[in-house]
């Protein structure tokens, strides 16, 4: 599994060449719906404006709803440490950076699943 990935648009693009962005897409909202925060997500969705829905829904997280937003990092499992080495800076800033920490692990699962599901 490929997982050195310098930005969220390279990871999709990686995942949709696997042909697993649709496995992506499920996991993404199932995830979501477990930490109780709605996304709106279509099946058809182009990856540039996934990459921007996330990022969107994890800012307003981050300004709104923090107790939501740390929810939603235990359910899809985003080590604590990794979201301690995101530099502080604006939100706007860490909320890409964990939004990109959010699709790495998503994949990662993704992957898994795929990998070793019979």
């Amino acid at each position: 599994m490929q997982s050195n990935f310098d930005t969220s648009l390279e990871l999709l693009e990686i995942v949709r060449q696997k042909q697993l962005y649709p496995k992506l897409l499920k996991q993404i909202k199932k995830d979501f719906d477990l930490a109780n925060v709605p996304i709106s997500i279509s099946e058809d969705i182009y990856p540039e404006e996934l990459k921007s829905t996330i990022h969107e829904k994890i800012y307003y997280l981050i300004m709104e709803k923090f107790q939501d937003y740390l929810n939603l990092l235990y359910v899809v499992d985003i080590s604590e440490k990794e979201v301690k080495k995101i530099p502080p800076s604006d939100v706007l800033e860490i909320s890409a950076e964990v939004s990109f920490l959010l699709l790495k692990r998503e994949w990662q699962k993704v992957w898994f699943k795929a990998k070793y599901s019979s």
